[in-house]
């Protein structure tokens, strides 16, 4: 099959006029070129698309499907720790069926608006049997905490992976997320990175998230620490130094790893950046980084360090869509000076790299999977990818893994 477009955007080179891409039997790109040429070395059907552009389907790098149906379920809070509290009170009142309800209404939301692959932090692995396989590429981060008693052991871990062996069907693979130092042990961690290690599973963990989260760890104090001590925390680890440098300093975090949020970093957390070889991974959640009202972003100065940048969407519990598209947008605004290109990397090459997949996915490229979006342009290949960026409509084409959706 030729899937030809007026401008194919393959993020793996320059747009083509013309272009097109043909995709094998096996789910995977064959070819990426100028029609005339793929056409020529690979004669086939062709599915014209017209004035489309046709680029690798998006990359979701942080979502919490769970908590599809909160949406507008909870206006801001005064403080991080408040919108804990208040988030905290929805879960209890939730079923079973509400999860799975939500985890449903997520996925068709993020095909709606250009997703094919996603990370989503299940907070519920015992949900994850009543599933049907996910209509989407799916990473499921298991959202592991011991705020109060050891949850994980090895036996849990290799439950859980045995549980995914019987999963072939399932597009994607799956992590582990221990949710964050505030409420996951070094223990829990130092065993998440072992089974990581054995299995080759991705890790992720929320980081420097919020004001609330830096004045516990760097000055033993404030609304966060207050709630966890309340709740019977050993406060031990408070009073010294960041969250993001006491994780890395005790070997917890570091390259490889997708960071979510990173906000309240501090002049040592970078100098830690730049003195640690690696590939760092920092995933920015921009609309609901605003919706906390948490200090700029500091993506310069990441950038710098040689951080690569993905984009996620959080939950609709602080966000009120799972639309990438508006990620990008609210970066463009705050960051006028990012280029088009550059931004679309972070939902498609980028979250590929932080996921070990790049060359499979987040790019057009012949091995890749064919994964692809279209969506309509008519104007010159040098002004697609603002045109991407400006995209405000659901999309109406789609393939996921060589099937047309």
């Amino acid at each position: 099959m030729i899937i030809r477009a007026k401008t194919v955007v393959p993020m793996s080179g320059p747009p083509l006029e013309d272009g097109a891409v043909a995709v094998a039997q096996d789910g995977r790109i064959a070819a990426v070129g100028p029609f005339a040429q793929v056409y020529r070395n690979r004669p086939g059907e062709v599915v014209e698309l017209g004035e489309q552009a046709l680029l690798p389907g998006l990359i979701n790098a942080h979502c919490h499907l769970d908590y599809t149906r909160m949406r507008h379920a909870i206006n801001p809070q005064r403080s991080f720790t408040r919108w804990i509290s208040r988030i905290n009170a929805l879960k209890r009142q939730m079923t079973d069926e509400d999860y799975l309800a939500s985890i449903a209404d997520g996925f068709a939301e993020l095909r709606a608006w250009g997703a094919t692959t996603v990370c989503n932090l299940e907070a519920f692995p015992e949900l994850l049997p009543k599933l049907p396989p996910p209509p989407l590429r799916t990473w499921w981060f298991l959202e592991l905490i011991d705020l109060r008693n050891r949850l994980a052991t090895e036996e849990f871990m290799e439950g859980t992976l045995a549980f995914f062996e019987g999963r072939k069907d399932w597009l994607g693979g799956f992590g582990l997320n221990p949710h964050a130092p505030y409420t996951a042990s070094p223990e829990l961690y130092r065993l998440c990175q072992a089974c990581a290690d054995r299995f080759g599973m991705p890790l992720t963990t929320h980081i420097a998230e919020s004001a609330d989260e830096e004045a516990m760890f760097a000055r033993g104090e404030g609304e966060l620490f207050e709630f966890l001590r309340g709740l019977g925390r050993n406060m031990e680890d408070c009073g010294r130094h960041s969250a993001f440098s006491q994780a890395v300093r005790g070997g917890l975090i570091g390259p490889g790893w997708l960071l979510a949020h990173a906000n309240e970093l501090d002049e040592a957390d970078f100098d830690l950046i730049a003195a640690t070889p690696g590939d760092w991974h920092v995933v920015h959640c921009p609309r609901s980084h605003a919706f906390f009202k948490h200090r700029p972003f500091p993506w310069e100065r990441l950038e710098k360090l040689g951080v690569c940048i993905s984009l996620g969407t959080d939950s609709l519990a602080s966000n009120d869509s799972l639309s990438l598209f508006a990620e990008l947008q609210a970066v463009q605004k705050a960051i006028p000076a990012l280029t088009s290109e550059t931004l679309l990397k972070t939902v498609t090459t980028h979250p590929a790299k932080a996921l070990r997949k790049s060359g499979e996915l987040g790019a057009l490229q012949p091995g890749a999977h064919a994964d692809m979006i279209a969506l309509p342009y008519a104007g010159p290949a040098c002004e697609v990818h603002d045109a991407i960026i400006a995209n405000r409509s659901p999309i109406q084409w789609m393939m996921l893994d060589g099937k047309i959706l």
